[in-house]
């Protein structure tokens, strides 16, 4: 069964603002999509040279999106989060050909987020935590932190982008993490908890490493999106891979158990032609359907004929939202 998207947009559907008083002036990144009382939304991370803060912002009747508003800041008095707050899912169905309806628990949705704790373009070891709301605008964190010195040896280096979900009677985390060399590589794993406040991680070893010499994962396997093919009878996960030439793409596992995954031989999303949104990238995924049809939504990087330089800092690249669709 296949997987693609072969409709994209040619414009970014969400945009750096590029107004130096506002939290996604230099890019966009890590969009997370989903439905909730009938009206789509998107939680997005936004970069404005310091470090990472997250928005929200709502598809409009004629197929845009709003401004995102900033509902997740960095917060000066809480170590981890003095720098960065980059929420990247929150607790919605699983399947892969649903609206992504949010859930609930007790009474709030929740949210995992993670943080750097330096100031710059995710700068030190990152940590996961968790966050929850009854109006996905003002969040309170909850529950403990993830760490990379908690973990094995090949997630020592920080944790990045999670994913959570409840599968199997229990909560998952789904989460990308980074080795310790200078050059390193990424992969995901995951920890699992029965009441978002104990975690265990599943494995020592990541459950997706990252390819071989040459493979379109050669450094990275990273950033997941997992979701359930009921008319498969399996799991999908959408992730995106590194090799060597520095072009990211989107990329796809399957798995029967969630902790046995087999890699897809289908590039879903590979970069696009010179001057196009995604000439550099096209990672990063978040899939949703529309009436049963996917939708990929993904973060596209192209370059900048001009750097853009805001509040001292040069932005050479354009990072900002597409959209791939199953049907036209």
């Amino acid at each position: 069964m296949s997987y693609s998207t072969p409709h994209r947009s040619e414009h970014l559907v969400v945009a750096p603002s590029e107004d130096p008083e506002r939290f996604d002036s230099l890019a966009v990144d890590c969009p997370f999509v989903f439905t909730v009382d009938g009206r789509r939304g998107m939680t997005l991370v936004g970069w404005d040279g310091v470090g990472y803060q997250t928005g929200l912002c709502w598809e409009q009747a004629d197929g845009s999106w709003s401004v995102p508003e900033l509902v997740f800041p960095r917060q000066q008095d809480v170590p981890h989060r003095r720098y960065n707050t980059a929420i990247t899912s929150l607790l919605r169905e699983n399947g892969l050909r649903s609206e992504g309806r949010l859930l609930q628990v007790d009474g709030h949705y929740v949210a995992t987020f993670h943080a750097y704790p330096s100031p710059g373009y995710e700068s030190g070891p990152g940590v996961i935590g968790f966050a929850r709301s009854t109006d996905l605008r003002s969040w309170e964190e909850f529950g403990p932190l993830i760490r990379p010195e908690e973990g094995g040896e090949w997630e020592q280096g920080g944790l990045y982008k999670s994913w959570i979900m409840r599968a199997q009677g229990r909560y998952w985390l789904f989460y990308n993490a980074k080795t310790t060399e200078r050059r390193w590589h990424e992969q995901t794993g995951a920890a699992v908890s029965d009441d978002l406040l104990s975690w265990q991680r599943v494995s020592a070893e990541p459950l997706l490493p990252h390819g071989g010499e040459g493979a379109v994962d050669e450094w990275f396997a990273s950033d997941p999106c997992v979701l359930e093919d009921e008319e498969a009878g399996r799991w999908v996960m959408f992730y995106f891979g590194l090799q060597t030439g520095g072009h990211a793409r989107d990329l796809y596992a399957t798995s029967p158990d969630l902790l046995h995954w087999t890699k897809g031989e289908e590039v879903l999303l590979d970069v696009g032609p010179a001057g196009s949104v995604d000439e550099v990238h096209a990672h990063k995924p978040a899939v949703i359907a529309r009436d049963g049809a996917l939708e990929h939504y993904y973060c596209a990087v192209s370059r900048r004929s001009t750097p853009l330089v805001l509040n001292g800092v040069t932005q050479p690249e354009l990072r900002g939202i597409a959209v791939a669709r199953e049907r036209p």
